[in-house]
């Protein structure tokens, strides 16, 4: 009889020992995946800081461009208007987006931005008189250094948004996962065409570089 209990003792004593390592494992796979994902936030929080930046120079650049003469006030339109419907695309600047479309939409209206950016710029071109203001070539080079950082914190993000997604993904932290709530985030997805970083020229003395 003692035999016996002493078995059956050793055996709770052993699924004991099983369920605390299970316990601690589990542990350590949500804290993980804790981590991961406030990784994710943020790189996510400096995407946002740099697009804001970007955003905080455009007011200033327009008020430079106003003073030139005959400036095209259609090019100017379209950067003002450009800005505003990014501002009215709401995304948590704290959190990750756990929306793909919602991201998607954010992407659209920063490339709508891009695009009138580069166009307001292509047109100072026709203005010797602006492009020689220590105002504007002071804009354009931090316009130019947002852009590459811009690009730089879209790909750590991408890349913290990866890690983060493997982890919930691979066995055994898909169980804790899935009892978790913890969701896969989406990517930024680049555009065709966009693998490497887009050369902005601000010196129009010069072609563009190819």
């Amino acid at each position: 009889m003692k035999k016996f209990a002493l078995g059956c003792g050793g055996v709770v004593g052993v699924l004991l020992l099983i369920a605390l390592a299970v316990f601690i494992g589990g542990c350590n796979s949500n804290n993980k995946m804790v981590a991961l994902s406030a990784a994710t936030d943020a790189r996510w929080a400096d995407v946002q800081n740099v697009y804001q930046r970007r955003s905080d120079l455009i007011p200033n650049l327009v008020s430079t461009v106003q003073g030139a003469a005959n400036f095209e006030k259609s090019t100017i339109t379209e950067v003002t208007a450009a800005r505003a419907s990014v501002g009215q695309v709401k995304l948590d600047a704290a959190t990750a987006p756990k929306d793909a479309e919602q991201l998607k939409q954010f992407e659209q209206a920063q490339g709508q931005l891009s695009s009138a950016l580069s166009r307001l710029l292509v047109v100072a071109e026709r203005y010797p008189e602006l492009r020689a203001t220590q105002a504007f070539r002071d804009l354009q080079a931090q316009l130019e250094g947002t852009e590459n950082r811009i690009a730089v914190e879209r790909r750590n993000f991408n890349s913290a948004v990866q890690s983060y997604n493997t982890a919930i993904k691979t066995f055994p932290n898909s169980f804790i996962a899935n009892m978790r709530g913890f969701q896969a985030k989406p990517y930024f997805q680049a555009a065709a065409g966009a693998e490497t970083v887009p050369k902005v020229n601000f010196d129009f003395g010069k072609p563009p570089a190819k």
